[in-house]
């Protein structure tokens, strides 16, 4: 079968694998009919994330139609169209005993310790498979990367039951942080800002009906201690640093983006301890892909507008060697009929 493959740090190729000829035990094998493109990807390509494997084939935010099924699955059925949670933790660490799988000790993953979802099939094991009702592909796909902002979220205090911060402001305006900023305002948040740098990605993002401000000095200078979340998406350790002064007092702010691991940044404990701070992280998805699903399908259109490309397998390789140039460039996706 094709599939973009990790041959080795830095070595993507468009290659021809072995399609898994028998279903394991305890496993389903997808049609992959789409699959989306993430940044972790790209860290996965050159090592920068968590303990890869080579060759692999990539791709974590993946949905499709199950075409076989081991003899002891029975939650399933052939022809079920299904979308994937990567995460495969070990469920005994001292983490996953409370409920913290995204940070097992032993986490390992579908397309970054497993082949995942860049090729035209793949073996799962069945208790990772949802169920996506009428969904069609390529939104059902954008369930993982809605589950991480939802974790993000819930990790930040806005999860489902609790009351929604009347004022948030995300950085970043790409597809993570749209996200983020939709599933606040599907909480309920009323007033919910995007701040950006490019001028498109702020109209885009104004376009689905969010507020957008440019990110600069003026706005750090006229906010300050203005919003109830501030939360980062950018990855960018002076806009995490900044940040902090826009968080009102009794406020949160949410380090979501992925900055590098050497990175440091200065915060004034004083004013965490007098102000009543609340500086929380977020890693990845924690088992809620059914309620990322269950947004999806409430949602008004907003987030299927994110996935800006629809490729074949072939013209997904160039992605993978190069950022898109065009900063109008959401979500990228391999999907196949």
């Amino acid at each position: 079968m094709k599939a973009i493959q990790f041959i080795g740090k830095g070595q993507p190729v468009l290659a021809d694998i072995s399609q898994p000829s028998e279903v394991p035990t305890g496993h389903v094998l997808i049609q992959i009919r789409a699959s989306g493109l993430c940044h972790t990807d790209i860290d996965v390509l050159h090592g920068r994330y968590g303990t890869g494997a080579f060759p692999v084939v990539p791709g974590h935010e993946f949905a499709g139609e199950i075409k076989a099924i081991a003899n002891d699955v029975t939650n399933v059925k052939v022809g079920d169209r299904v979308v994937v949670d990567p995460n495969l933790a070990c469920g005994s660490c001292a983490a996953c005993r409370k409920g913290l799988t995204n940070l097992c000790v032993d986490l390992k993953a579908y397309g970054v310790t497993q082949n995942g979802g860049f090729g035209e099939f793949c073996a799962v094991r069945c208790d990772q498979v949802h169920p996506i009702g009428n969904l069609s592909f390529d939104v059902a796909a954008l369930a993982e990367p809605l589950a991480c902002a939802l974790n993000g979220i819930g990790a930040a205090g806005f999860g489902p039951g609790d009351t929604p911060p009347s004022e948030a402001i995300i950085f970043g305006a790409g597809p993570i942080g749209l996200l983020l900023a939709l599933s606040l305002k599907s909480r309920g948040a009323p007033s919910v800002t995007l701040a950006d740098l490019n001028d498109g990605r702020l109209e885009f993002a104004e376009g689905l009906g969010l507020k957008v401000v440019k990110s600069d000095a003026t706005l750090f200078a006229s906010r300050r201690r203005g919003f109830d979340c501030v939360a980062d998406a950018t990855g960018v350790p002076s806009v995490v640093q900044d940040m902090i002064q826009l968080v009102a007092d009794g406020g949160t702010a949410l380090l979501f983006g992925v900055c590098p691991p050497e990175a440091t940044v200065a915060i004034h404990p004083f004013e965490v301890f007098r102000r009543q701070l609340k500086i929380v992280g977020s890693h990845s998805l924690n088992r809620n892909i059914p309620e990322a699903i269950a947004m999806l399908e409430t949602d008004d259109g907003s987030m299927a507008k994110l996935v800006s490309h629809r490729l074949p397998l072939e013209e997904m390789l160039q992605f993978f060697l190069a950022k898109p140039s065009d900063p109008a460039t959401m979500k990228i996706q391999f999907v196949s009929d």
